[in-house]
């Protein structure tokens, strides 16, 4: 476990104190997820890491002193495996396929919603009787402005970010009564594995430097031209989970640098 003594003079989690708490992220071995799980485990919460990869997960885990997890999302029998007694769900794992809707294969499409949708409808329904037994809960869906808006070839990633807003705010109406939140978190594009990925592609597609990729196709309409660092997006997450936020419900919060502005 990592040390209980506050953070940082400034740090997220020198405002928000999670001692005692237990906490699981999906696609916590990387990325937002990896951020999201440090950034709990600073604030005292345990952490359970999720995901795909066994080494990312054991390395991430390691170093927020918490539990490693390496469980295929997709695989509805692995789920079991996994705790029940959680008083915080980060719901981070995801994935990226790009083509025309004409061209997507619908076996990538559905896996995208069973990684994206399904598998945190399926952990919510394993959390929520630990976190209505005593009265407290947070679950953060990290979501993205893809949940608010859409964008031409991302069919299904499109698609699955808009059933995660949905599923969150259903889950909001009915923990309500017994003090669990629900909210999405909305970023842009976020320095991350998967965002460099589409930034290389997209460099190779339209002949152009990676950087210019970065300035002219995904932040066009991006009022602040920098990608977001996972740090700021966990910073967000662990707000949620803060003394201050308990009457802040079915929400979707964008940190989209003024993108939807525009």
């Amino acid at each position: 476990m990592t040390s209980q003594l506050p953070g940082p003079a400034g740090s997220p989690a020198a405002a928000v104190r999670l001692t005692g708490r237990t906490a699981l992220v999906t696609g916590g071995g990387s990325g937002i997820g990896r951020a999201c799980a440090l950034a709990l485990a600073e604030a005292g919460a345990l952490v359970h890491v999720v995901d795909l990869d066994a080494e990312s997960a054991k390395d991430t885990a390691t170093a927020a002193g918490g539990i490693a997890h390496a469980v295929d999302l997709a695989d509805r029998t692995a789920l079991g495996g996994l705790p029940r007694d959680i008083d915080i769900l980060v719901n981070c794992a995801g994935l990226q396929h790009v083509a025309p809707i004409e061209e997507f294969a619908p076996e990538r499409f559905e896996l995208i919603q069973q990684v994206m949708v399904t598998a945190p409808f399926l952990l919510i329904q394993r959390c929520l009787p630990h976190m209505y037994a005593q009265g407290w809960g947070r679950l953060v869906h990290i979501s993205s402005m893809h949940g608010l808006r859409a964008s031409a070839y991302k069919s299904a990633y499109v698609t699955a970010k808009h059933g995660l807003e949905g599923l969150s705010k259903v889950a909001a109406l009915e923990g309500a009564p017994h003090g669990v939140t629900s909210n999405c978190v909305n970023p842009g594009y976020v320095r991350t594995p998967l965002v460099e990925g589409q930034i290389a592609a997209q460099a190779e597609a339209h002949g152009i430097a990676p950087e210019a990729v970065v300035g002219e196709v995904l932040l066009d309409r991006s009022a602040i031209k920098r990608l977001i660092e996972p740090e700021e997006v966990a910073a967000a997450v662990l707000w949620l989970c803060g003394p201050h936020t308990g009457f802040v419900t079915g929400t979707s919060l964008p940190l989209d640098g003024g993108w939807g502005a525009n």
